[in-house]
């Protein structure tokens, strides 16, 4: 099993979750536990990528946040704990561009936004710990 750094893997899960799935990479090597970054928009990462890195099954690609279940569905699942009532409106934003911005600020007027940040942060924490049981790693606390 190799390890990884939590913070390094925090930092690489959102910079992949932060484009639309497959714009930006980040791989694990499963020898060393080293993180690479990739992005279809910029080529000027300080580091030498490997030229397996996309092919060779010693490096796991980091999951985006879609692959976990922790976009819609888990924005989903908050507003049926928390605001049942909401369901239907909140299903709707999910129709159409913009909707984390119209989520955000309907939480907000509910006076619940902080209580989503640290669903959303102890949802994300709980999928990454267990991808990484999954995958055969082992995450270093910092």
């Amino acid at each position: 099993m190799v390890a990884v750094k939590h913070d390094d893997l925090s930092m690489s899960f959102e910079f992949v979750s932060c484009a639309a799935p497959t714009e930006h990479n980040a791989y694990v090597s499963l020898d060393t536990g080293k993180i690479y970054w990739t992005s279809e928009f910029n080529d000027a990462f300080d580091e030498e990528i490997p030229d397996d890195l996309e092919t060779s099954d010693r490096y796991v690609a980091i999951p985006h946040k879609t692959e976990l279940g922790l976009g819609r569905r888990l924005a989903l699942q908050f507003v049926a704990e928390e605001l049942p009532e909401r369901y239907d409106q909140v299903e709707e934003f999910f129709r159409r561009q913009g909707a984390y911005a119209r989520f955000k600020d309907l939480l907000e007027r509910e006076g619940i936004l902080e209580i989503w940040y640290s669903f959303e942060a102890d949802s994300v924490e709980r999928a990454l710990r267990q991808w990484c049981a999954e995958n055969g790693l082992e995450i270093l606390e910092s």
